[in-house]
């Protein structure tokens, strides 16, 4: 059956050696409807972000771009806000004739601001890996807001294994969400889920965090460790608009409370690119039980992460800034999200990345 390859399917994969790995599978690395990827033993800093183009390996063009390589030892190096970097992941695949992947930032990484995208030999867009490939895989990644300190076999990106195209129709997405609510409010549904901003919270009138420009490095193994006050600005509304400034990183989160079911996968997606003032973040796999009862859910808020780009731009509550593509699974997954894995964000709602202190 065509669809996104669930948990025990990815263990398969990486059994008949379509997914290689240069340390052993640590524990919770393989999530019910994707993989994370390993940072590797070396960080390249790089004068700018590149593909490596058809025909060529990352390998060659990086000797084009390298200004000096950072060794990653168990102690930590530091990536500077405002730099890029290459870093070769512990995992290289091998994928059989018809089997794609995509990947994405984890979610925890998003919400750092921190663009962490993949790149393979003779690839030509980011995060986009065609059947058939065969080789390495590399993390670019750029700290935009914050410096952080990064050690061998952490993990900042996920992968996503398709099987054939299994993107329900927006047909399709009605009668599912008939079926099974998939958000609490009126659905808009238009090539996608469509979710809205939140501002106006139930109570009080905070609405979200804004990322103070200067601060301290954040050591990305430290988790509920650092307080919040020293790196975010609180943002507050009380006529349900806010104004974004221009290259000013937010955490807002979404007026819908969303459901994954079990039997589905789906990634974020922005609702308009021709808008052009704002962009919803970076992280945007939604995996099965995201929010769903069978897993322990009853709606989970949608965090998002998002940059103002060139002019001032006013954000109002309700503006649909985002939507989901629902997916199905090829079959369904042996492990749900919240139930089986620890899931840091279950039932969420506007919340911090992993690393800070509760607020």
């Amino acid at each position: 059956m065509p669809g996104v390859l669930p948990s025990q399917a990815i263990e398969t994969m990486i059994e008949n050696g379509e997914i290689t790995l240069d340390r052993p599978l640590t524990e919770g690395q393989v999530q019910p409807a994707s993989l994370d990827l390993r940072l590797g033993t070396v960080a390249y800093r790089v004068r700018a972000s590149f593909l490596a183009g058809e025909g060529r390996t990352v390998g060659e063009r990086l000797s084009d771009f390298e200004m000096h390589r950072i060794t990653l030892t168990e102690e930590g190096a530091v990536l500077e806000k405002g730099c890029v970097y290459l870093v070769p992941l512990m995992e290289s695949l091998a994928l059989p004739d018809g089997i794609t992947a995509v990947a994405n930032a984890k979610s925890s990484t998003g919400r750092l601001d921190l663009l962490t995208r993949t790149i393979t030999d003779g690839g030509t867009e980011f995060d986009r890996i065609p059947a058939g490939y065969c080789g390495p895989l590399y993390a670019e990644i750029c700290p935009r807001s914050f410096s952080v300190l990064v050690r061998p076999g952490m993990r900042l990106n996920q992968i996503r294994f398709r099987d054939g195209q299994s993107v329900l129709s927006d047909d399709a997405l009605r009668a599912l969400h008939a079926d099974s609510p998939l958000v609490d409010v009126d659905a808009v549904i238009d090539e996608g889920l469509g979710f809205s901003v939140d501002l106006k919270p139930a109570e009080g009138t905070l609405v979200g965090y804004r990322a103070k420009p200067h601060t301290g490095v954040i050591d990305l193994e430290n988790i509920g460790h650092y307080d919040p006050q020293e790196y975010w600005e609180e943002v507050r509304s009380d006529n349900g608009q806010i104004i974004l400034d221009p290259g000013a990183f937010y955490i807002l989160v979404s007026r819908e409370a969303v459901q994954i079911p079990p039997e589905y996968a789906a990634e974020m997606a922005p609702f308009l690119a021709m808008v052009g003032e704002f962009r919803v973040h970076y992280a945007g796999f939604f995996d099965p039980g995201f929010g769903h009862a069978s897993a322990g859910g009853a709606g989970s808020r949608g965090v998002l992460e998002v940059r103002c780009h060139e002019a001032p731009f006013v954000l109002e509550h309700g503006q649909v800034v985002g939507r989901l593509v629902y997916e199905k699974m090829a079959e369904l997954p042996e492990q749900l999200y919240g139930r089986e894995i620890a899931s840091n964000y279950q039932g969420q709602g506007l919340k911090l990345s992993k690393h800070f202190k509760s607020v």
